[in-house]
Formats: structure tokens, C-alpha cells, sequence
């Protein structure tokens, strides 16, 4: 029979995620040789190896990627229980929320008027990009995600609450600033600066213009939307962001959405979680609050959401 201690299934999960034993260590605020030598103790009492180390990196062995699949069970069922007994005092359980970036200039005002009407919730929100979005909720690490269309191959639930539009941005003193109904075509000749790989933003973009067969000249590669805001008002070329990021620049007149022939690119935003999951009362309220918003944002005379291209 195992006698494993809870210790030591959160150090191995720790380390089997992070695949290092100083970051694992860091993580879970402990010294590098603990993690060690809980993990020690854990294969000696297992009787296998569950990692293995080449080079300077680690691994996991076989035993320790099936290993893992339980520990994420047992670790997820206790999570599951602490929510439980705290969601029955008076709605005080913790919320886990993980946003893409560019949801994060709207997400804190729902948070704030959540917390309103439940301030008891505790909430937790992390702000990154779609690729570690996806990551964390695969690994159920998260309540939920805010974010665009997710993958239609992940085992996930979403459901879309709101529009989100997205525009082609240029500097006020642009030659297209003033025209009107510009051609796509016409696109070619300028420079777009663009999201990074794996961002939702520059999926929807190179899918829109590979789809009408135009070819963008595309400069800087940028991993946030103020970055690409501030290069633009310098001049170094047009964006194409999310309406909701650019709200303050439109309003103070340091930022124009340029008049193009089919823009905006309509998408829309939706709350992600792993399918199956079992909600905690918070959650769900949360959830419920989101889904709330549709008949504010009109999303019944708009697009239907499945017939959203699956960025």
C-alpha cells in the first residue's frame, strides 16, 4: 500500500509541471533541496523512477506521466472540496480567473462590479497570453478563462458573452485617416504591426486576409497591445487590435479606426472552462453574471457565434 502525503503530491505536481526543481522549489516557496527530497521519498516509496535527467534537463518517465494524470485528480478533488466548504460560508470562496491581455482593459470593471454584489468572493486574476491560457486549463489550473474562440479540439466548454470587434488602427495625420469604404486591396501597401505568434489577434488577422487572398506586409512583431498602440502613434505602421484596447486613444484623438471594406473583423469574446467541471458556487454565480451581459451587448441581432471563424 502507498503512503503518500499530500506534501508530497503537490511538490511532484509542482515539478512535473514546471519541469525543473528550482522553479517548482520557487513556486511553491520552499528550498530547492526540500523539493528534492520530498521527491526522493516519494520514488522510494513508489518504487519507480519519475523523472529522469539528461543532460540538464528533466523528464518525466512513463510511470511518472501516468503518476501525474492521478496526482492532478486527487489535487483537483481536494481543491474542489476546500471550495465547497468555503462556497457555504456566505459565497467566500475563491474565484481563479485567467484573462487573455487584451481582455484585461475590461475584465477589472466586471471583477469590481462582481465583488459588489459578492464581497465575501475572493478572486484571483492573471492576466497572459492564449498559448499559457490554454496550458493552464488543460492543466485545470484555473476556475476559468476569459478569452477569444478557444480550439474546438480541447475538451472545453465556451460560451460566448460579448462582442469583440476588431479594428485597423492608424495615427490621426495617416494619408487613409479620412478616406472612406477602403478597399482591402489597397492594404497591401502598407506595414502591420503585429501581435506575436499564438495570439488570438494575429490568428484572426492572417486568417481574414489569407481568406481574401491578400498578402500583408507585416513589420515588428509585438507581445503586447500597448506596444503596438504606441508604435503606431509613432508612425511605424498600422495595427489591428481588439476596439475594446483602444477606447482612451480614439476618445483623446491620438489613434484613428480607419473606414475598410469589411472591418471589423467581428469575433467575440467567451467564458472557457474545462468541460465536466464541477463549478463551485462562486464560479458559477460569475458565470452566470457574464452569460447576464448578452442582452447588453446585443449579441442576439449580431453573427451567430458558431459561425465565427475558429480562431
Amino acid at each position: 500500500m502507498l503512503h503518500l502525503t499530500l506534501r508530497q503530491l503537490r511538490v511532484f505536481n509542482a515539478v512535473a509541471s514546471e519541469l525543473s526543481f528550482s522553479r517548482a522549489a520557487g513556486k511553491l516557496h520552499l528550498t530547492q533541496p526540500a523539493v528534492s527530497m520530498q521527491i526522493k521519498q516519494l520514488e522510494e516509496n513508489i518504487g519507480l523512477p519519475l523523472f529522469e535527467q539528461i543532460g540538464k534537463k528533466i523528464y518525466l518517465t512513463e510511470p511518472g506521466r501516468e503518476f501525474q494524470r492521478y496526482c492532478n485528480t486527487i489535487l483537483q478533488q481536494l481543491q474542489e472540496a476546500e471550495t465547497m466548504f468555503a462556497d457555504f460560508k456566505d459565497m467566500s470562496g475563491k474565484l481563479t480567473i485567467c484573462v487573455a491581455s487584451t481582455a484585461s482593459y475590461f475584465t477589472p470593471r466586471l471583477l469590481a462590479d462582481f465583488c459588489k454584489r459578492y464581497p465575501k468572493a475572493q478572486v484571483s486574476l492573471n492576466v497572459t497570453n492564449r498559448e499559457t491560457l490554454l496550458r493552464r486549463l488543460e492543466n485545470n489550473e484555473v476556475d476559468m478563462t476569459i478569452m477569444g474562440r478557444p480550439p474546438e479540439d480541447l475538451d472545453l466548454e465556451a460560451t460566448p458573452f460579448m462582442e469583440n470587434p476588431l479594428v485597423i488602427i492608424a495615427p490621426p495625420d495617416h494619408p487613409l485617416a479620412q478616406a472612406r469604404s477602403i478597399p482591402l486591396a489597397r492594404l497591401a501597401q502598407e506595414t502591420f504591426l503585429v501581435r506575436e505568434q499564438g495570439s488570438g489577434t494575429r490568428i484572426a488577422m492572417e486568417r481574414f486576409f489569407a481568406e481574401r487572398g491578400i498578402r500583408l506586409t507585416t513589420g515588428t512583431e509585438m507581445s503586447t497591445n500597448e506596444a503596438i498602440k504606441q508604435a503606431v502613434q509613432a508612425g511605424m505602421g498600422l495595427g489591428i487590435l481588439s476596439m475594446h484596447t483602444v477606447a482612451l486613444e480614439l476618445e483623446t484623438a491620438r489613434l484613428v479606426v480607419l473606414d475598410v471594406q469589411g472591418f471589423p473583423i467581428q469575433r467575440y469574446w467567451y467564458v472557457v472552462h474545462r468541460k465536466g467541471k464541477r463549478l463551485s458556487r462562486v464560479a458559477q454565480a460569475f458565470k452566470d453574471y457574464l452569460l447576464g451581459m448578452v442582452k447588453h451587448h446585443a449579441l442576439a441581432e449580431s453573427p451567430r457565434p458558431q459561425d465565427e471563424l475558429a480562431y
